[in-house]
């Protein structure tokens, strides 16, 4: 089992808290560092220093670390166009010795798009771009000479497919969500991941198993299943508290809704979802200032995955 950090600096974070973070991700032994891909906060608060574009974020990373693996979780289609969505990734993945993943997803948070003047369409709309831009994007990747494709929503012609990742056949896709139809079918069709974000291991397991029988349906032999959860983690009760109430939460919510509790109670509550079948968790961290949660993770958890 792989532990992987993921934040969500949408919530107020400049570049500097993002690489303390992945560096310290880093040095501690974690898989990867993963970031969300917003352009607002989420919920109510201070905005504090506002957003950070996502791939331009971790390109500075791909350059600043040199070991762990850079990704997103997950890219909207409607932020970026598929044709330099691919240079972008490509670009990243050259920058960082082949260490990137994309996760890319329909997109969700329509206030953003109104604050910055990016379309939103109904969902129906978002998910057939969904699939254009995984097919375009995977397309320019493998490409042998040039690249041309005409779809409903995009049209490209003769492009020259450059520039080209380092990691062949192309980096990782992770795609996630607990769609019941379509999801399935996009994952078992492109992705190398599923994941399946903050939910309880009955709303997971239904998800893998609907996956799984796309995956069978679409001759797939292997899919890597994963989730994400906030994690609050404490040497003691005084020690969980604090941190839940740091991130508004308190130890019973952090406990019930995410990975909360000393390591004992992490690992017990990985080890339910281990039985899912899971080869990865994304830890998401919402306090980034706190670097010593990192050091207990990596000290009391991580050894015992």
């Amino acid at each position: 089992m792989k532990l992987r950090i993921f934040t969500e600096p949408q919530q107020g974070a400049t570049y500097d808290d993002l690489l303390r973070v992945a560096q310290a991700a880093e040095r501690l032994g974690f898989d990867a560092f993963f970031r969300s891909d917003h352009y607002e906060r989420i919920g109510a608060g201070e905005p504090g220093p506002g957003s950070t574009d996502a791939w331009v974020t971790l390109a500075g990373l791909a350059r600043e670390t040199s070991r762990i693996r850079l990704g997103t979780l997950v890219s909207p289609v409607t932020f970026r166009l598929p044709g330099p969505l691919a240079i972008s990734v490509a670009g990243v993945d050259q920058m960082s010795g082949g260490r990137v993943e994309l996760g890319l997803g329909t997109g969700w948070f329509e206030q953003e798009h109104r604050a910055y003047g990016i379309p939103f369409p109904p969902v129906a709309e978002r998910f057939e771009r969904l699939e254009e831009q995984l097919e375009i994007v995977t397309g320019l990747w493998a490409a042998q000479k040039t690249f041309s494709y005409e779809s409903a929503h995009y049209r490209l012609s003769e492009s020259p497919a450059l520039p080209k990742p380092v990691q062949r056949p192309r980096p990782p896709i992770i795609m996630g969500g607990t769609g019941a139809r379509r999801t399935p079918r996009l994952v078992a069709r492109f992705a190398d991941e599923y994941n399946v974000p903050f939910r309880g291991l009955d709303e997971t397991g239904a998800a893998f198993e609907r996956v799984k029988r796309a995956c069978e349906e679409a001759g797939r032999e292997r899919i890597i299943l994963s989730v994400a959860q906030t994690v609050c983690a404490g040497a003691d009760e005084a020690e969980v508290a604090r941190r839940a109430e740091a991130i508004g939460q308190d130890a019973a919510q952090a406990r019930r809704e995410g990975l909360g509790g000393t390591p004992q109670e992490i690992l017990d509550k990985i080890g339910r979802y281990a039985e899912l079948g899971i080869e990865r968790v994304y830890l998401q961290v919402l306090d980034l200032g706190d670097l010593d949660h990192l050091e207990l993770l990596a000290a009391e958890v991580m050894p015992h995955v």
